[in-house]
């Protein structure tokens, strides 16, 4: 992809305090005006930039483009990494969306008879993570230029129809804001090539149209499914009443709601996403998330000579005390509680009343458990053979497996398009069914990432699949019993990054879905190692990789880890890894983690490592032991289903022990002048309950700290910088002339007290006073 900006922008006085509704679709096209301008006039416009790597695993893909005629030319889109082409199977890709405002993908569609592209931008899938888009962006020169065809409020747009035989004729269906109620979502049609939209389906403003499908021979028949949810930052409602299957019978220009009450299809507070595959006349599939918790979880044998949390939850006193001891230590160790909570002690405490049996249980029950081991329903197959009137379900019991409790990331079925019993479904694995449904058999490979979400089939050649992942393209032409992986684009997704000390020093990084990577900053990214069998980058660690701190005195000794506060200090010399997550005492709430939790090396003394749950921790050791060093540094938490009330950045100055500064999800800065012993909130005057990004005491001055907010899981875009000269007491805005979108970090040059660098959704700005 094409370079990064580096922009330059200059101080004004902080005006306002007052947190910002969601951010209107002008100012973020005002904002974007703004940085073109900015961009234009920058001194540092040519600031030659090259990408080092690593590109192995590529980034997460949200859709494909397939050329009928020839299938060795498609088209990808990434959720953020823009959209990419290639004319030679995956052998290479190029960029085509570099000249547009975004890169957040949502679905794509191409008029191969013209070579016009459109691209629903803002991608769907409703995480976290998921970045909101800017409309609806059509090409007719194959991406060396954009026009943006409206919808701009819509964020997230997940299906564009074309008309095969009339290309003006296109539909388009919206899921609208993340975070916050708009009015701009449903299907919206367009007759003239987009100049004028009209839409066609709206339910109501928390409700968008995640799905659509149509007739594969027959343009009228069109099916549409809507998505009723809610996210906040501390909770996400996939489910609602609101959820439903439509079907048109013209063309999208009016529609009926077809899953009612009585036709067999699930209905109510539990309906979540739905996805759609339309065979024919009358058959039609369609995959449904459940939401809702198991009532008959069998997943433990009631005979299994084994205990597992779920036992403790309804456990007497006296059961408990009756428990064997070997089977009770044995269920202790095995789930990592510290060692001095043994069966002999432990029952002990309940005796006391200190504890109860409940708490054996609640004691593993965090963020990261509860996201996978949560018995929920799950995904479900139907099938209508009466075009939508009546449904069944196609299996007996559950389908393990294939989306744990994060259904809402996933949601598409296919049908083998000369195959009506072959189906397609995809979640964590990808799997198919030969039986209509009945049964499914996984097609996932040792050289297929996980986490599925696009799936092409061609019509032609059946077997030959095009699959999109969290980890980038596979290839298969055998049905998914072997694949082939194309990934050259440099398109991964990075939480953080950070470097050691070494000639030549090596570039640490943690990517969303694939772990931490480190290589050196001189590596070129190309093919070379496919002969030499070595990737220039080594992979340390697994899962969503996350923070890394590396000890200045020997570079082997590394500190990273995945979501939720699930770190590890790694001994890169002897192989050594060893879990150092602070764990809470029996009995007590479990400390909050966020899904990125910050950790620091003292620049002090680096056996001192701190760490931040809801209050923060601190080791002496390298993560051996920990103390709280703070009572909760945040609001709290709220009720919900996703960790909240948690600290997201912790800096020590480097003039003092023991000067720390925190700040939260939740919108609270922290100060200690003495370690710990006291602190002092600095937040007051701050925009209320946005996210701190990031807070930096300065390197240059003992006095001086930054601050940056982050408003987007409100839907608010507005760019939050402020520093304050006197440890926080008062402070002063710096966003000055940034366009909106919302800031994750700013850095102070290590030689130039006036220089500062600072990161956007939309690009990376310098400050030269």
């Amino acid at each position: 992809m094409k370079n990064p900006f580096l922009l330059v922008f200059s101080f004004i006085a902080f005006l306002s305090f007052s947190q910002q509704p969601a951010t209107l679709a002008v100012q973020v096209e005002q904002g974007l005006n703004q940085k073109a301008q900015l961009t234009n006039n920058s001194m540092v416009k040519n600031l030659p930039f090259k990408s080092v790597g690593p590109t192995i695993m590529s980034g997460r893909v949200v859709d494909f483009a397939v050329n009928p005629s020839n299938p060795i030319e498609f088209y990808v889109g990434y959720a953020s990494g823009g959209v990419w082409h290639t004319k030679n199977n995956g052998t290479s890709f190029s960029p085509i969306l570099d000249n547009s405002p975004t890169q957040n993908v949502g679905s794509l569609a191409v008029d191969w008879n013209a070579g016009t592209i459109w691209v629903g931008t803002g991608e769907v899938n409703s995480s976290r993570s998921s970045y909101s888009g800017i409309g609806v962006l059509k090409s007719t020169d194959g991406g060396e230029t954009w026009q943006n065809m409206g919808l701009k409020d819509s964020h997230h747009i997940s299906k564009i129809i074309i008309n095969p035989n009339d290309p003006n004729e296109v539909l388009v269906s919206a899921v609208g804001h993340l975070y916050s109620k708009n009015e701009e979502r449903g299907v919206f049609k367009t007759i003239d090539g987009g100049k004028t939209w009209n839409r066609t389906l709206f339910v109501n403003d928390q409700t968008g149209i995640i799905e659509m499908d149509r007739h594969p021979n027959n343009f009228n028949i069109i099916y549409a499914s809507s998505w009723d949810k809610d996210r906040k930052a501390w909770n996400f409602r996939g489910s609602g009443v609101g959820s439903a299957i439509y079907k048109s019978t013209d063309a999208g220009n009016t529609w009926r709601n077809i899953s009612v009450e009585g036709s067999g299809f699930p209905t109510g507070e539990g309906t979540g996403r739905i996805g759609l595959a339309v065979v024919d006349e009358n058959t039609v599939y369609a995959i449904h998330y459940r939401q809702y918790q198991r009532k008959d979880d069998d997943k433990d044998s009631e005979d299994d000579d084994t205990l597992s949390k779920n036992d403790f939850k309804s456990m007497s006193k006296e059961t408990f005390l009756a428990l064997d001891n070997k089977k009770l230590d044995n269920y202790l160790s095995n789930n990592g509680f510290q060692k001095k909570y043994r069966a002999e002690n432990v029952k002990q405490m309940v005796r006391s009343g200190s504890v109860d049996p409940v708490d054996l249980a609640i004691y593993l029950e965090d963020a990261n458990t509860l996201l996978f081991d949560t018995p929920v329903i799950g995904a479900e197959v139907y099938k209508s053979i009466n075009g939508g009137k009546t449904w069944k379900k196609t299996h007996e019991g559950h389908l393990d497996g294939v989306y744990y409790s994060y259904g809402y990331y996933f949601g598409k079925i296919h049908v083998e398009p000369k195959d009506p019993d072959g189906i397609y479904i995809y979640g964590v694995p990808i799997l198919k069914s030969e039986d209509g449904g009945k049964t499914f058999t996984s097609l996932s490979a040792p050289n297929v990432h996980a986490d599925h979400h696009a799936l092409w089939i061609n019509p032609e050649m059946p077997g030959h699949l095009i699959n999109g992942n969290d980890g980038g393209v596979n290839i298969s032409y055998d049905d998914g019993e072997n694949w082939i992986k194309c990934n050259t684009p440099a398109v991964g997704q990075f939480y953080a990054i950070n470097v050691d000390n070494q000639t030549p020093y090596n570039i640490y990084g943690g990517l969303q879905d694939n772990g931490v990577w480190m290589g050196s900053h001189t590596n070129t990214e190309n093919v070379r190692w496919h002969q030499s069998g070595q990737y220039p980058f080594e992979s340390i660690m697994g899962g969503d990789g996350m923070h890394i701190q590396i000890d200045d005195r020997n570079n082997n000794i590394v500190y990273t880890g995945f979501q939720f506060g699930n770190y590890f200090r790694l001994n890169r010399g002897t192989g050594d890894q060893t879990y150092i997550q602070p764990k809470h005492e029996l009995g007590e709430n479990p400390y909050r983690y966020n899904w990125q939790t910050p950790i620091l090396l003292s620049s002090h003394n680096q056996d001192i490592l701190y760490m931040g749950g809801n209050k923060l921790m601190r080791s002496m050791n390298q993560g051996d032991k920990w103390d709280a060093i703070s009572f909760d540094l945040t609001q709290g938490g709220k009720t919900g289903n996703v960790a909240y009330g948690t600290l997201t950045s912790i800096s020590e100055s480097p003039f003092e022990f023991g000067l720390i500064y925190t700040g939260s999800d939740d919108g609270l800065v922290y100060v200690t002048r003495n370690a710990g012993s006291d602190w002092k909130r600095l937040s007051n005057a701050f925009p209320k309950d946005l996210w701190v990004s990031r807070v930096i005491a300065s390197s240059h001055k003992k006095s001086r700290v930054y601050v940056t907010l982050n408003g987007y899981r409100w839907d608010d875009f507005t760019p939050y910088v402020y520093v304050s000269e006197d440890f926080g007491a008062t402070w002063k805005s710096i966003s000055s002339n940034l366009p909106t979108s919302p800031v994750n970090v700013i850095k102070e040059d290590p030689a130039n007290m006036n220089v500062l660098y600072l990161g956007t959704d939309n690009g990376a700005y310098v400050s030269m006073d």
